[in-house]
């Protein structure tokens, strides 16, 4: 009977544990296709109105993933735009990294090497922007207060230093970044500010890459991890995260193209103005046309009509001179003749009737 009751506890623990879209659906600043892996976890905000995810404890040895559940198929038509606000301890620590790969993150995870990741693991073709915190000479950091763009490797191929935008990365202000891809200028760039400022229009770091080439059609997942080593103490949270995915026209920006492109378009809109010239020819052909088939159906029907009319009057004509004729020829050739039989007739009836009577 105890047996039966733990076990119907946590069937009921089981059922009753709200999921992670259950968590963040009081928190619109959170899309909800997440999965949460390692010491990550969700929290309550001090506030009580909202919650966040806290990826790493106070704690050595903590490692936390937030992965898009989604993984992306990149084409050559793929941008995406992802936003995220985010904070740090000042306690010493690797600090945060954007990240995407093609392979299978989670079952790798938490590795032994920074930021969760494990170095034994196939990364040369994963894309990586680090908030990183730590200088670490052996990747040649510039110091612990700097942004950089990692292209399968922790050595930044692109690196900008914070402090000279007059941020900190871990004094444990909420900062919001911006991390933008687009597939017409194959630019990636990077933007931080404050929590409260706006979008800045000129990013932070960036760098030329064409993510379709590296990848091609291979399922990328896309995520925010976090780790402490056994000398870090460091705690990241995350108050919000939303990536925009989009499809656009390529277009390219070199100078030689752009010229290429505005002689193209000059060479368009000559040949539009020729087609708009040929169209105008064409349209007073047809309306000298149409006056010609107008005046060729007026003369057309005036003969029929004259022929219609000609045909009746010569029909008409033939049948009265026929009927005429019919008429004619009923009448006597001789009316004398006429004349005397009808006398005959009379004398003959007089004699008769003179008989008669002497009878």
């Amino acid at each position: 009977m105890f047996k039966f009751t733990i076990f119907i506890f946590f069937t009921l623990i089981l059922f009753i544990q709200p999921s992670y879209s259950d968590f963040l659906s009081n928190n619109p600043n959170f899309d909800p296709d997440i999965d949460l892996f390692g010491d990550a976890k969700i929290l309550a905000d001090h506030s009580g109105n909202g919650t966040h995810i806290k990826l790493t404890d106070k704690s050595s040895l903590t490692a936390g993933l937030l992965l898009r559940r989604q993984p992306i198929t990149f084409s050559n038509l793929t941008s995406f735009s992802v936003e995220f606000t985010f904070s740090i301890s000042g306690d010493v620590g690797d600090g945060l990294l954007f990240i995407l790969i093609p392979h299978d993150l989670a079952a790798a995870f938490p590795g032994n090497g920074s930021y969760g990741l494990d170095p034994s693991s196939p990364m040369n073709s994963y894309l990586g922007v680090e908030f990183d915190t730590s200088k670490d000479d052996n990747v040649n950091d510039v110091n612990a207060n700097h942004v950089g763009i990692d292209v399968g490797s922790l050595v930044s191929v692109a690196v900008a230093n914070v402090s000279a935008s007059n941020l900190v990365l871990n004094n444990g202000e909420k900062l919001k970044s911006w991390v933008d891809y687009d597939v017409g200028s194959q630019l990636l760039e990077v933007r931080l500010s404050k929590l409260n400022e706006p979008k800045s229009e000129n990013p932070i770091v960036s760098h030329n890459l064409d993510l379709f080439k590296i990848w091609g059609d291979q399922s990328v997942f896309m995520g925010l991890s976090s780790s402490n080593d056994a000398n870090s103490v460091q705690v990241v949270r995350v108050y919000s995260w939303k990536v925009i995915l989009k499809n656009v026209t390529v277009t390219v920006s070199n100078s030689s193209n752009d010229a290429n492109s505005n002689k193209d378009e000059q060479q368009q809109q000559q040949q539009q103005q020729e087609e708009v010239k040929v169209d105008a020819a064409e349209e007073a052909a047809k309306k000298k046309d149409r006056s010609l088939t107008l005046l060729a159906g007026v003369i057309f029907g005036t003969v029929c009509v004259v022929l219609v009319t000609f045909v009746i009057l010569f029909m008409w004509v033939i049948f009265f001179h026929k009927h005429e004729e019919e008429s004619l020829a009923k009448l006597p050739e001789n009316p004398s003749d006429v004349r005397y039989e009808r006398i005959d007739v009379a004398v003959d009836k007089n004699a008769e009737d003179h008989d008669e009577q002497q009878h």
